[in-house]
């Protein structure tokens, strides 16, 4: 866990730093960062919508499969983000993104909240190749997990 901390910790620092080269991108249209996490969090919605498929009875239950996509979601919550979330990528900044602006004013809650979707995704990695029950029984941790986060830092469609 001390890893994924330090990681996270990355965010403030990695994220000032990219903001030269975000600045350089917004020339060409939606920064690279800006992207680059968008893509991430398509990721994301791939992988937990395998296992919610699964959960929710409208795909056969394959622990193989269920395995697969919360290894993946481990992989994507302990990576650094923090050049994705370069400082001027709110929705006060640029068309394009549904990044509030809190993220950048909150990072202790930003930390937090990550720090616990990737605690949720280790037990789902646990969980979902054991059977459906206790993928399901994981479910709800990782979505409420995705869906804090959300809540407080994405603006609403």
């Amino acid at each position: 866990m001390k890893s994924v901390r330090t990681i996270l910790l990355g965010l403030a620092a990695a994220g000032t730093i990219a903001g030269g080269v975000t600045a350089a991108s917004h020339e060409a249209g939606v920064p690279a960062s800006v992207k680059a996490r968008q893509a991430t969090m398509q990721l994301y919605a791939f992988n937990l919508g395998t296992i919610g498929a699964m959960a929710q009875g409208n795909m056969d239950y394959d622990a193989e499969a269920a395995t697969a996509a919360a290894q993946n979601l481990v992989k994507l919550s302990s990576m650094n983000q923090g050049p994705m979330w370069a400082p001027g990528t709110s929705t006060d900044d640029i068309e394009g993104t549904r990044a509030l602006p809190a993220i950048w004013t909150d990072m202790d809650g930003v930390i937090e909240k990550a720090v616990a979707l990737n605690e949720a995704a280790a037990a789902m990695e646990t969980a979902a190749g054991e059977s459906l029950e206790s993928l399901q029984g994981a479910m709800g941790a990782l979505g409420g997990a995705c869906g804090d986060c959300h809540k407080a830092y994405r603006q609403p469609e």
